[in-house]
């Protein structure tokens, strides 16, 4: 009985993100990520060529996942899209671990499939410039990775979010991180057009 090449691929890819998300390229087994997927760890070096390239892919995928999950169009509410990114984290935990992990393990280096990845950013970066009513700038781009940040931070170091405040349910503070990014967008903002976002 032969195995559907399509299904195995899939499984690995399930089994590493786990694997991959729990233990960092350096830690993860591809004996494990195998067993888990219940197929032979040659099929791992068939597939992808090697467990680095298994890592890229999982991470790839993981991000493109997110993009199409949480979209940034134009006219969007910058801190709305804060909650929508907070309650993704929230949900999804693995991707900012993978996140992590791949800063880690490539630090400044440049990432696989960096050009295609980043063509993600660029989009969230026009949506918000037109939300905005301005042009694509430093300005612009720094805003988006701060409200990602703004979104994300509290996931990516739960121990430090338990140290701050505590370890009780935090059920306020995804209305509080979206109230404080609307507030900072409308500071950023020229006069003008900072009243348009309120």
């Amino acid at each position: 009985m032969t195995q559907d090449p399509t299904s195995t691929k899939q499984r690995l890819l399930s089994a590493a993100r786990e694997e991959f998300a729990a233990h960092g390229i350096a830690g993860a087994r591809v004996d494990r990520i195998a067993e888990l997927a219940g197929v032979n760890k040659e099929r791992i070096y068939g597939y992808f060529g090697s467990k680095q390239k298994l890592f890229d892919q999982v991470v790839a995928l993981a991000l493109d996942e997110l993009a199409e999950a949480v979209p940034l169009r134009p006219g969007d509410d910058p801190a709305e899209y804060v909650g929508r990114v907070y309650d993704f984290h929230r949900a999804n935990p693995v991707l900012l671990r993978l996140s992590l992990w791949e800063g880690l393990h490539h630090r400044d280096g440049a990432l696989s499939n960096e050009e295609h990845r980043a063509t993600h950013y660029e989009r969230k970066v026009a949506a918000l410039a037109e939300t905005f009513g301005t042009e694509v700038s430093p300005q612009v781009t720094s805003c988006l990775l701060s409200l990602i940040a703004l979104a994300a931070w509290p996931h990516a170091v739960p121990q430090m979010s338990r140290l701050i405040l505590g370890a009780g349910p935090q059920a306020d503070l995804r209305a509080q991180l979206v109230a404080f990014a609307r507030q900072a967008v409308a500071d950023a903002l020229p006069a003008g057009r900072a009243g348009a976002q309120a």
